[in-house]
């Protein structure tokens, strides 16, 4: 009985002992380090302006209007649904993902004004495995460009320069693909130094 109480007190001791370190120590001292060292990243990447958060840097924004570039597709919820984050899930065999796929091709061509035959990026007719992909490739926002400078009346270099500015490099010199944030880029485009004077999705 007394060997039965003393392996039951040990018992008690480790766990209320790894209680306190795994549930109070450990997760106080990441949030002191994050909150220190990292506190943009660790507070979601948030981009703020004109005194209100205008999203993240992570998670991409349905832009529709002719004037921005244009994420690519989602799958999430209703689109960019960080609460329903997730693929659609259509296997490459699939009838309804290949005839969503054939719409998105035609409406990408249409609205950027290439000829039919016209080759298309894979990253915009295509949702990423989250929906929530912030980034393009580089070919699909030179796409773009000739769009949104007639839109904005501008010279089609003022844009290509803004692409170049916001483009960012792969991951460590060697992982992924170059690429652009939309979310940066148009609001880059909107002139002001970390957002948009509005949200301009419409």
């Amino acid at each position: 009985m007394k060997d039965l109480v003393a392996q039951l007190r040990i018992s008690l001791t480790a766990t209320l002992f790894l209680a306190v370190i795994l549930c109070g120590v450990y997760p106080l001292t990441v949030w002191v380090l994050g909150q220190g060292l990292f506190s943009d990243k660790a507070n979601g990447s948030l981009v703020k302006g004109n005194g209100k958060i205008l999203g993240s840097r992570l998670i991409a924004q349905g832009f529709t209007s002719p004037q921005y570039f244009h994420p690519r597709p989602s799958a999430a919820g209703q689109g960019y649904d960080a609460i329903s984050s997730g693929g659609s899930n259509l296997g490459p065999l699939s009838r309804k993902l290949v005839e969503t796929v054939r719409q998105r091709v035609d409406e990408y061509r249409k609205e950027n004004d290439l000829p039919l035959d016209a080759p298309v990026p894979a990253d915009a007719v295509t949702a990423s495995a989250s929906g929530l992909d912030p980034h393009i490739s580089l070919k699909n926002a030179l796409i773009q460009a000739p769009r949104v400078a007639r839109a904005r009346g501008w010279s089609e270099d003022v844009v290509l320069q803004q692409i170049k500015v916001n483009a960012e490099g792969r991951d460590l010199g060697i992982l992924g693909e170059p690429r652009v944030n939309v979310l940066m880029l148009n609001f880059a485009l909107d002139g002001t130094p970390t957002g948009i004077k509005s949200m301009g999705n419409d």
